[in-house]
């Protein structure tokens, strides 16, 4: 194990879950949703704590892994949350109850993001989380980027998609969309942003005020 992996491995270990969110990701696993790695689900709910976080929309609801981390460090939030799965959402909502969220916190949206999202209301979200099909990260960012208020944070997982992003001998439709999209957000004067390499990576941009 080469030091990086092994600075990875540490800052997984290093976060305590809770029961709810330990049985959240169990059940990720046997549907076969990755989920965000506990680093990961860590550094989400800081942001929602120091953003103050009052609206949360969320793209790709999985089992309720990413949800509870940052309902946990905005717990004055609502959620929003899109997924194309029933069942996920099912499990999730009942993730949710073990994490002893009040249901009135929790808004779920079964349907595809690309119908879903055209129809919200643009500056509307303190933070906008990205967790779904990978293909269309790019339209799902620039539709997060106009539904997020000005100082609101666009938060994409998995941007270092597996190891494949920071190669560029892998070609692959995914890899290049991500990496493309890192190149135009950090050369964009509209946000700042940051890419933590934690877990699969964590893309954050801030949408600037004008």
């Amino acid at each position: 194990m080469t030091d990086i992996e092994l600075n990875w491995k540490f800052s997984d270990d290093l976060v305590v879950e809770s029961d709810a969110l330990s049985k959240a990701r169990q059940q990720s696993h046997e549907l076969g949703i990755d989920a965000i790695a506990p680093s990961v689900g860590a550094q989400t709910a800081v942001i929602a704590a120091a953003t103050g976080a009052r609206s949360i929309l969320e793209v790709g609801t999985g089992a309720g892994v990413s949800g509870i981390w940052l309902l946990t460090g905005a717990p004055g939030a609502t959620l929003t949350s899109i997924d194309t799965e029933i069942d996920h959402q099912q499990h999730a909502r009942a993730n949710f109850v073990e994490a002893g969220i009040p249901a009135n916190r929790v808004r779920l949206i079964t349907g595809r993001a690309a119908d879903v999202l055209p129809r919200m209301n643009e500056s509307s979200y303190d933070i906008v989380f990205i967790d779904a099909d990978p293909q269309s990260v790019i339209e799902y960012v620039e539709h997060a980027l106009r539904l997020a208020r000005p100082g609101g944070t666009v938060l994409v997982a998995h941007a270092l998609w597996r190891g494949r992003v920071a190669n560029p001998t892998q070609r692959d439709d995914v890899a290049t969309g991500f990496r493309n999209l890192l190149t135009e957000i950090a050369s964009s004067r509209a946000v700042i942003s940051a890419l933590s390499p934690v877990g699969d990576g964590l893309l954050q941009i801030t949408k600037l005020r004008a």
